[in-house]
């Protein structure tokens, strides 16, 4: 049961890393094609929550390998 729950959690992580990457995509985007700079603030926002995100990944990826 154990493993489910894991793939649960890795399942979750990746439809939250897949949607703050759009996110940054979108504010980077309006930055740079719109010049809107406080899209500039919000793509940096998300690229901290991206960093969150991928070293959690990181660290449930490593706990499954291990099993």
């Amino acid at each position: 049961m154990r493993l489910n729950l894991t793939s649960i959690n890795m399942k979750d992580l990746l439809v939250k890393i897949n949607a703050e990457i759009e996110t940054f995509k979108t504010e980077a985007e309006s930055l740079t094609e719109k010049g809107i700079k406080a899209a500039g603030a919000r793509a940096r926002k998300s690229t901290l929550e991206l960093e969150k995100l991928l070293k959690e990944f990181r660290k449930v990826s490593i706990e499954e390998s291990k099993k």
